[in-house]
């Protein structure tokens, strides 16, 4: 076709050209990784090796983690810990993700993120506990994350985690969200006020999936600066996702809590 390039066809690149120049326009931080399952073709704006806080995000890693672990009878997860690992998911529950960090190995759980599902710039923030709160990573560890979900994870357990990625609370539904209804986006997303050079400001990051048979793996981070809000960081982040995927903005979308 005339004008293929990199994989995409005309009409996404289109796509990306307006999300590339509304990209340009935000203050902050904020970078995306896009990947067609089908085609393998990439694509990417903003800076998306920065290491930004991960907020939420990791624990979707934590759930995988256990799942393997528990596939592989390296542990029997109980009727608690998978009600825990449904209310990660499902609304964020910070109070499951403690639990499980703490029984599970704590740290060591990054070990296999780092490992296994590509997350090999994964580092705990300085200064602060080494807990799944307080760790740093970029939009490429995001997009390895789910890319490891659709294509490596077994098949039982890519089905669960999908489905309830595809359910999450409303707190959830932004950023990958943005994708809109007849994509089925699914994500896990993340969101917080954290400190950089003493200063607070809000970060966001969103990863998932849209498109028939999750067909795209999306992944975004946003350092919001300091004079910014979470509810703009959160429109922003979900109007690129939306420019990319050919949805209307500004998207709708519903607004998380101001910390999670």
């Amino acid at each position: 076709m005339g004008c293929q390039n990199n994989g995409w066809d005309c009409t996404q690149q289109q796509r990306f050209a307006a999300a590339a120049s509304y990209l340009a326009k935000q203050p902050g931080y904020l970078s995306i990784v896009v990947r067609d399952r089908k085609t393998g073709a990439v694509w990417k704006g903003g800076d998306t090796s920065r290491l930004v806080w991960a907020g939420s995000t990791p624990k979707l890693a934590v759930a995988l983690v256990l799942l393997e672990r528990h596939r592989a009878h390296e542990i029997t997860l109980t009727a608690a810990d998978r009600k825990n690992i449904a209310d990660m998911l499902a609304f964020s529950s910070n109070t499951a993700a403690d639990a499980l960090w703490a029984k599970y190995g704590r740290e060591a759980l990054t070990t296999r993120m780092k490992s296994t599902y590509g997350m090999t710039n994964l580092t705990f923030v300085n200064g602060f506990p080494r807990t799944w709160g307080f760790i740093k990573y970029t939009a490429q560890d995001l997009a390895n994350l789910s890319s490891y979900v659709l294509d490596k994870l077994n098949p039982d357990d890519r089905a669960y985690v999908v489905g309830a990625m595809k359910s999450v609370s409303d707190n959830q539904r932004w950023g990958v969200w943005a994708a809109g209804a007849a994509n089925q986006p699914g994500n896990k997303n993340g969101w917080s006020i954290e400190k950089d050079d003493g200063t607070d400001h809000p970060i966001l990051a969103t990863t998932g999936f849209a498109g028939p048979d999750q067909r795209y793996v999306v992944a975004a981070m946003y350092h919001v600066p300091h004079n910014g809000t979470m509810d703009r960081g959160t429109q922003a982040e979900s109007d690129l996702i939306a420019l990319v995927l050919g949805q209307p903005v500004p998207a709708k979308v519903s607004y998380p809590p101001p910390d999670d």
